[in-house]
């Protein structure tokens, strides 16, 4: 069942979802551009300041549209409670993401490159895959349909996956230099995947107000 907010056009929150929609479009920018800059070879200083501006906007979108949703309850009173949890949870997953993209590009700016690992272009189509997730995630926000079939199926073989990779780094007999940054890196990439999975399930799914005189 999706939300009512998408089902309701004089609610008030509609520009919030269309807004959230934007913001997972800047998260993923900063995501490409962060792991351009680890695989690629490329200097991070040529995206850092864009990846960090991409950063800053989704953050200052997060906190202007909480603040708009704690006025909307204080006009509208309790009746629309549920739908305002969804979106406040919904903001807070994509804002989640923006910050372990920028985290992606601090590997980067350390000095960590995966450019002349052996399964670069193993990990340059895992980037892909999940960049696409980003599109995917944009699209049920704004096509107001509920999940596609299948969607998150990948999403949960995609998470796999990277714990697959992570775990094989616990146990490596590689170098800590080596393994310790991909680790970090697959950390990163599992938290963008859940909460990514997170924000479609937060504008989908309704969330339950439990009456206190019930």
């Amino acid at each position: 069942m999706v939300l009512s907010f998408f089902r309701a056009g004089d609610s008030g929150l509609d520009h919030v979802v269309t807004r959230s929609v934007a913001m997972v479009n800047d998260a993923r920018h900063s995501f490409d551009l962060a792991c351009t800059a680890l695989m690629s070879g490329a200097d991070p200083r040529s995206v850092a300041d864009d990846v960090r501006e991409t950063d800053l906007r989704i953050n200052a979108n997060e906190q202007q549209l909480r603040g708009e949703l704690a006025v909307h309850i204080s006009v509208h009173g309790p009746n629309d409670i549920g739908e305002v949890i969804g979106l406040i949870l919904l903001l807070k997953k994509i804002e989640r993401v923006g910050d372990h993209a920028k985290n992606i590009l601090d590997l980067a700016e350390s000095g960590v490159s995966f450019s002349e690992e052996p399964d670069i272009d193993e990990l340059i189509e895992e980037r892909r895959i999940v960049s696409g997730f980003f599109a995917e995630a944009s699209e049920i926000l704004a096509e107001h349909d509920g999940i596609p079939e299948g969607f998150r199926d990948r999403l949960a073989g995609m998470t796999s996956q990277i714990q697959s990779r992570i775990d094989g780094y616990m146990t490596s007999d590689q170098p800590g230099h080596q393994v310790v940054p991909r680790a970090v890196y697959h950390r990163y990439l599992k938290r963008i995947v859940a909460n990514l999975n997170s924000a479609v399930l937060a504008a989908t799914e309704p969330v339950r107000v439990i009456d206190p005189t019930d």
